[in-house]
């Protein structure tokens, strides 16, 4: 029997995001991030938003918890884009 990946909205994936780039800490556990989210979540679809922001890189999941990464400063773009490759 084949199983179905559930499919979070976008409300959903935007709430979460919005919970960990909001987040004090530098890294944070999937426990503590159910626990601050507004609405409850299925684990299974928290897991699904999670591994679509790493795969983003939007965020570092780790052994230690979660990291938000993504930095849209835009001095960091432009020291980028004029910067040399090695």
């Amino acid at each position: 029997m084949q199983t179905i990946k559930p499919s979070p909205t976008l409300n959903t994936v935007l709430m979460v995001e919005d919970t960990l780039r909001k987040m004090d800490e530098s890294v944070i556990k999937v426990s503590e991030l159910k626990r601050r989210l507004p609405k409850q979540i299925n684990h299974i679809s928290l897991m699904v938003i999670l591994n679509y922001l790493e795969q983003s890189n939007k965020i570092f999941v780790s052994l230690k918890g979660i990291s938000w990464i993504e930095n849209n400063s835009s001095s960091l773009k432009k020291a980028v884009e004029s910067g040399f490759e090695i």
